[in-house]
């Protein structure tokens, strides 16, 4: 039997992130051998995740970040089954150097981030390695980006709601950036203003402001008219710089835009949530 060393022990944990007793067991299973005990530990991995392939993962965090010079945003969604996992800080870390490895290769979508290295092996290889260690489903299943002359993130407390927001100029007032990044992940605007919106979306709430007119006992001619007034409403309520902003009700987004630079825009927003 191989002798395990605590420097052995170490040098496993921070390439697997597995707990110092998973490695001792693994180094001691493997007679010494690291490589062996990488394996070993991977193997567990895909074990476990054969076991709970058919468990809800619907906990997790939601993280997002911006590159050093603000002109690209990444966001990424890492699932777990249990809200003590997602609260927990390793599994916090394990998803964050993820994001990093985002943020350093510029993937496209999430396919493209799953097959990025790390540690020897894929990302997607890696949440399943790593659900050996934590020992419950894990499932990376979001990931999307924003490049734009200034790009915003934030994340609300608790990691469960993360926004990204791209905006025509850099230069100006952080704090207005950070404003209308915290604005799109209150009030969850469906587009940045009413060209943006899908027609899909505009024929429907066309179609449930008629059905409301109707129920009411509104005159069948009138329901058009109706509708239209409706739909100017879901307008004011939900695209971004038509919106009332969070911090000053007395003016709306685009206003305070506006009044801050007159050729200043946003370009784009990217939100995620997770249970709340």
């Amino acid at each position: 039997m191989a002798t395990i060393s605590a420097a052995d022990v170490a040098k496993l944990r921070r390439v697997t992130l597995a707990g110092m007793m998973d490695c001792k067991k693994a180094l001691e299973e493997a007679d010494g051998n690291f490589d062996k005990a990488i394996e070993i530990i991977r193997k567990k991995g895909q074990a476990v995740a054969n076991k709970r392939a058919d468990r809800e993962a619907t906990e997790g965090v939601v993280l997002a970040r911006v590159s050093s010079d603000c002109k690209k945003g990444y966001m990424i969604v890492l699932n777990s089954e249990s809200d003590f996992v997602a609260k927990n800080a390793e599994f916090i870390g394990f998803a964050n150097k993820i994001l990093d490895i985002a943020l350093a290769s510029g993937p496209s979508n999430l396919e493209e981030l799953k097959a990025l290295p790390m540690d020897g092996v894929t990302v997607g290889e890696k949440v399943i390695e790593y659900i050996g260690i934590i020992g419950e489903k894990l499932d990376l299943s979001y990931f999307d980006k924003i490049d734009a002359q200034h790009v915003q993130a934030y994340i609300h407390p608790g990691n469960k709601l993360a926004t990204l927001v791209g905006f025509s100029k850099a230069g100006a007032d952080l704090q207005l950036y950070k404003d209308i990044a915290m604005q799109v992940a209150a009030m969850n605007p469906v587009a940045v203003d009413k060209a943006d919106v899908p027609q899909t979306v505009i024929d429907q709430e066309l179609e449930i402001g008629r059905e409301q007119a109707r129920r009411e006992g509104k005159p069948e001619a009138m329901l058009g008219k109706i509708a239209e007034g409706k739909l100017a409403r879901f307008y004011k309520d939900s695209t971004l710089i038509n919106q009332d902003f969070i911090k000053d009700n007395k003016q709306t987004v685009g206003q305070y835009l506006k009044s801050a630079d007159s050729t200043l825009k946003v370009t784009g927003f990217k939100r995620y949530t997770l249970n709340i």
